[in-house]
Order: structure tokens, then C-alpha cells, then sequence
């Protein structure tokens, strides 16, 4: 994986449904329906203490339906950053989009609106950010807004066999694949260390078998 940040901070983009905790149909409306998923805090953290910062990118089209409100999802995201906290990680930013389908708003993944927002919040260039999610509408807003997309096999995805996968994917050629957001977090900094150390001129020992299945 590029990680090239000479210009930047080192940023990665997360989905939350599938991605850090378990997706749900009705909506995660409030704290206590909030499930992490097995060692996504932990992801979080040790992207955090390898000098990544992690923002939340998630469409939120039950606050338009009426599903919750603002109040509800912030209280969400509270008791996520609590629990993230209890891990030694944390959430810089989570960046929503409120709208339904049907409002036509340009922030909607898998529109690119709301990764541009959070590109301009951290002065960051959207090529050099790698963006993580669960479905085909994160790799596919990943892809819109010009960020390098990452698949976790702990969404709807993890379900499909290895041909359905391969015809999904076709639509976002340049996507990896990783079983989880651990296998994620591994793969990044083991190579970002690879490519820290060629710079010096230095060998590169891995301290952790990396999880990339591509």
C-alpha cells in the first residue's frame, strides 16, 4: 500500500456499520445497540499508536426517516469513543450524512461529498488516504473521491463466495481486500515500516504476521 504522508498527516477513513461494529438492518438508534466487532477497537488503537489518525465516515439515512435523531447518534458515537478510549484509541472526527436516498444531497456515500468535507477539515490530499469499509458503497466512495479502498470481510461481503466476491470487485479494480480491520491495521504499518526502512537504507524485520489477502 502507498503511504506516502511526506506533505501530511498519515489519515485513514473508516466506515462504522460492518467495519468497527456489527452491522445491524434496523439501524444502531443507540448506545447500548452499539456491538463492537471482535478486535476492531484494538485496529483503531494500534493505528492510532503507529501515528494514524482515524476518522468515521457513515451515512446515517435514519435521521432523515426519523429512526433517531441528532442527539441519539451523537450519544452513539460517545460511547464508541468510550470504549475506544478503554483500548488506548480514539476517533479524531465522525463525519455524517443525515439525508435519505431521496434528498439528492451531494454527501450520501457513495458520493464523494462527504470524504471531500473531511479531506478540507484535515488538509489532507484524498489520494494519499486509504479509506476502509464493509461494503461496495465504501469501496465505490473511496473510488469517487479519489482515496486508496479497502474491503473488511466483517460486513454483508463476509457472507459471499470467492466468485460472487471477484464479480463485485471487478467494479473497483484497484480495492484490497482484508479479513478484518486488524488484518487492516497489521498490513498498513507493516508496510509502512518496509517502506520507512528502505528509505534508510535499513533491513525490514515484520513483528506481526500482516492479514492483506491480496
Amino acid at each position: 500500500m502507498r503511504s506516502d504522508h511526506a506533505h501530511g498527516m498519515k489519515l485513514v477513513i473508516l466506515g462504522r456499520d460492518g467495519t468497527i461494529n456489527r452491522y445491524r438492518d434496523d439501524h444502531v438508534k443507540a448506545p447500548e445497540e452499539l456491538d463492537p466487532l471482535p478486535g476492531a477497537l484494538e485496529a483503531v488503537a494500534r493505528l492510532n499508536h503507529a501515528g494514524w489518525h482515524t476518522v468515521l465516515a457513515t451515512n446515517q439515512a435514519g435521521i432523515g426517516r426519523g429512526l433517531l435523531d441528532m442527539a441519539s447518534l451523537n450519544a452513539v458515537h460517545v460511547r464508541l469513543n468510550q470504549l475506544l478510549a478503554e483500548k488506548g484509541g480514539r476517533l479524531d472526527a465522525a463525519f455524517f450524512c443525515p439525508h435519505t436516498p431521496e434528498e439528492g444531497c451531494d454527501c450520501r456515500k457513495p458520493l464523494p461529498g462527504l470524504i471531500q468535507q473531511i479531506g478540507e477539515r484535515f488538509d489532507v490530499e484524498l489520494p494519499e488516504v486509504h479509506m476502509v469499509g464493509a461494503s461496495l458503497t465504501d469501496l465505490l466512495t473511496a473510488q469517487n473521491a479519489g482515496c486508496m479502498p479497502h474491503l473488511v470481510l466483517t460486513g454483508p461481503f463476509g457472507s459471499l463466495g470467492t466468485e460472487e466476491l471477484a464479480n463485485l470487485l471487478v467494479q473497483v479494480p484497484n480495492a484490497r481486500v482484508h479479513d478484518d480491520l486488524m488484518s487492516f491495521a497489521d498490513t498498513l504499518i507493516q508496510e509502512e515500516r518496509r517502506r520507512v526502512a528502505e528509505l534508510r537504507g535499513k533491513a525490514f524485520s515484520p513483528d506481526t504476521q500482516a492479514g492483506d489477502l491480496n
